[in-house]
């Protein structure tokens, strides 16, 4: 028998969404002999160890315990650090994040504001005396000194303590060295600000100064003695903060990387190998063109290696660009309808791949993350590979369904893998003479391909879940019934996407679907549909959504809906829609939109003025505010018109957002409340205090499930 301990929602919140205790966060020495990671001692513990794996014969010993490091005393996080975690959506603690030098023998990481390293040979971990709260502490790459960030500032101090310095001091309070700004870390997938050069004595320094950035206040109702926070947000159509680059020796001495900010003021990647000189990636605003740019750190000249120019906008994607061994430069591109994966000049890859990142170059091969491209033989609807490219071809590593991962060094390749039929992610540690048996045990069994061992819970749970695609434009879905579902009635149906721009969520992975399947189990039909705009199909696929973005997402889960209606008992009068973020925003305009065909919505956090949210993220989608205008209005959930005063049925809404949001800041719904109220419109508004765009406290996670199911009974009636 279930009790209230051990439930869905309280397991699934206690567990952060099963994930505790799944070893994460793999680096491999370039030498095979050692695999690191993180991983908390349980699937209940949220506090992260640092871990060390001999791939011979698979043994773990841990290299850093937080529980010993802080003699057991609470973890205490600078603001920084938390805005930090926030960005990368990390709900961890303990060492939630590392890094190692080049021969993966000294790690470095800051665990409550204190800098610590690790002897990964030896398991043994020291405290250095530093300046605190520490924040991103890099070891250069040969080990002798650790880089870290305090107060804005870059510091550096030897691997032993000694000579600890500041390198690059905030000229003002708006100023910092070192550190990502929010929209780098937030849209472009950069959260680091400082690159250590291969030779260990320069270091390339990002300067962000927030000075032009408007401020917004952030606060907590529920504290009126508590001062809100005053954070600069750079909304779509405002200034974003000013981002310059230097060359920084060991003695303090700086040298400005020089390039046209003017024309482009996104420095969205950086990279620094043995291969060749420093390399940026640098985009204009409106994202439409960016240079591949290569850095002469005597002088700070930079000079142009490629250029890329597209109609709609260009994407950014993980682990490129960055040269090959021999000096080519490596990247993901949009050529000839396809996602393809380029080095040098020649894509070695077409239509049959949609590259996704790359994962590592050696001068063999690229190892890359992709998906089913246009011309593959067979749809693989949600599912993910990992990939060896060369000249000579295209082989294929992960063979079982699922989504698949890697990270290689040497000869030891790191596969983390996820399948529709066990749950969690299994990570297994495979030497070359492994490779080409990945997902199909030889004879004998795996032998000795270790598997890292996982703490993470199972849930208890196992999704009844058919993949497949719906309507003309085959939109990727993923329904799930009632595990004891008979199939004698038509059953009230339950949207629940995300639905935009890097969000997917119809995969081939067991606990991708959990959530889902338990609204199924209280008593609906769950329809996950990933419409135009989200990623894995084609980039002609993800832009669709072009300055049309409401109207497209709207029109894909309808057609979904439908298409699936017609196969499977999904009863039409009886349709409700639920998201966050995106997924909010998704929702908000599903019930307002089309009440024809949406009864209810749970709308999380949602985007309803777009104005109000961030430059690069918006100005991709919408283009710019001051010069479409009229765009910004057609797509916004409160628009001028007055779309929530339009003529047709009142569908009830429950809006639930935190107060401490600082992504998309509680604004978004205040205004929703507002001109549903004044148009007479039913719904209810949950404000959660203190809770950022993610939920990861325990009882509010719990709490929202349960209330957002109570909801949508009440409002679509009994099943």
């Amino acid at each position: 028998m279930t009790t209230e301990s051990d439930s869905f929602p309280r397991r699934h919140a206690r567990t952060q969404r099963f994930t505790l205790g799944a070893p994460r966060s793999f680096t491999v020495a370039p030498d095979s002999s050692r695999v690191v990671f993180l991983r908390s001692g349980s699937g209940t513990d949220r506090a992260g160890a640092l871990w060390v794996l001999d791939p011979a014969d698979g043994s773990e010993r841990p290299a850093a315990d937080p529980y010993a490091l802080l003699g057991g005393a609470a973890e205490d996080l600078s603001p920084q650090e938390r805005a930090r975690r926030e960005r990368s959506r990390e709900g961890g603690a303990g060492i939630v994040g590392y890094a190692t030098d080049e021969a993966v023998e000294l790690a470095s990481f800051a665990l409550s504001g204190r800098l610590f390293t690790a002897e990964l040979r030896a398991g043994t971990a020291t405290e250095l005396a530093v300046p605190g709260p520490v924040i991103d502490p890099r070891p250069s790459p040969d080990g002798r000194l650790v880089a870290y960030v305090v107060g804005g500032a870059l510091r550096v101090v030897g691997a032993e303590g000694d000579g600890d310095r500041a390198l690059a001091e905030p000229e003002s309070d708006t100023v910092s060295y070192g550190l990502a700004e929010f929209i780098a870390a937030e849209e472009m997938g950069r959260s680091r600000g400082f690159w250590w050069a291969p030779e260990s004595d320069r270091l390339l320094v990002a300067r962000v100064d927030d000075t032009p950035v408007e401020r917004w206040w952030i606060s907590d109702p529920a504290q009126p003695k508590r001062d809100p926070q005053h954070v600069p947000y750079p909304a779509a159509g405002t200034a974003n903060a000013e981002v310059r680059l230097f060359v920084f020796g060991l003695d303090g001495v700086r040298t400005e990387v020089v390039w046209d900010r003017a024309r482009y003021p996104y420095l969205a990647r950086v990279h620094w190998s043995g291969a060749g000189a420093p390399l940026l990636l640098v985009q204009a605003r409106d994202q439409r063109s960016q240079l591949f740019l290569a850095v002469d750190t005597g002088s700070g000249a930079t000079r142009m290696v490629h250029a890329d120019e597209d109609p709609i906008w260009l994407d950014l994607f993980p682990g490129v660009p960055c040269w090959s061994p021999s000096g080519q430069l490596v990247r993901i591109a949009d050529e000839g309808g396809a996602r393809v994966l380029a080095v040098g000049e020649r894509p070695l890859t077409g239509a049959q791949l949609h590259v996704r990142a790359v994962l590592d170059v050696t001068s063999d091969d690229v190892l890359v993350a992709a998906s089913a491209g246009a011309d593959a033989a067979a749809p693989e609807t949600g599912e993910v590979h990992v990939y060896r490219v060369n000249e000579l071809g295209v082989e294929r590593l992960s063979q079982e369904p699922g989504v698949h991962s890697a990270v290689r060094s040497g000869n030891v390749t790191v596969l983390v893998s996820a399948a529709l039929d066990r749950p969690g992610t299994r990570a297994r540690v495979l030497r070359d003479g492994d490779r080409r048996e990945v997902g199909v045990p030889p004879a004998g069994g795996w032998g000795k391909a270790p598997i890292v061992t996982s703490y993470a819970e199972d849930p208890g749970l196992s999704p009844r879940v058919v993949l497949t695609e719906g309507g003309a434009r085959k939109i990727p879905c993923a329904l799930l019934l009632p595990r004891d579902y008979a199939g004698d009635t038509p059953l009230p149906v339950l949207l629940d996407p995300y639905g935009g721009p890097h969000g997917q969520r119809v995969v081939a992975a067991h606990n991708a679907h959990l959530t889902s399947q338990w609204f199924a189990d209280q008593g609906f039909a769950v329809v996950v549909a990933d419409g135009r705009g989200t990623p894995g199909r084609s980039p002609a696929w993800e832009k669709a959504v072009r300055d049309e973005i409401a109207a497209v997402v709207v029109q894909d889960q309808v057609d979904a809906l439908h298409a699936l209606a017609a196969d499977f008992p999904l009863d039409l009068n009886r349709v409700a829609i639920r998201g966050w973020s995106f997924g909010g925003y998704l929702a908000a305009l599903a019930v307002l939109r089309r009440p024809d065909v949406f009864h209810a919505a749970v709308v999380g956090a949602p985007v309803t003025d777009l104005r109000l949210y961030d430059t690069h993220y918006q100005e991709r989608y919408v283009g710019h505010p001051a010069e479409q205008p009229e765009v910004y209005r057609r797509n916004s959930v409160i628009d001028d018109e007055g779309l929530v005063d339009a003529v047709g049925p009142h569908r009830p809404m429950m809006i639930v957002h935190g107060l401490a949001d600082d992504n998309v800041v509680v604004a978004h719904s205040l205004r929703l409340s507002s001109a549903l109220l004044a148009a007479g419109r039913p719904h209810e508004v949950l404000p959660l205090s203190g809770v950022t765009h993610m939920t990861p406290q325990e009882t509010v996670a719990e709490n929202l499930l349960l209330l957002q199911a109570d909801f949508l009974k009440r409002s679509l009636g009994p099943a």
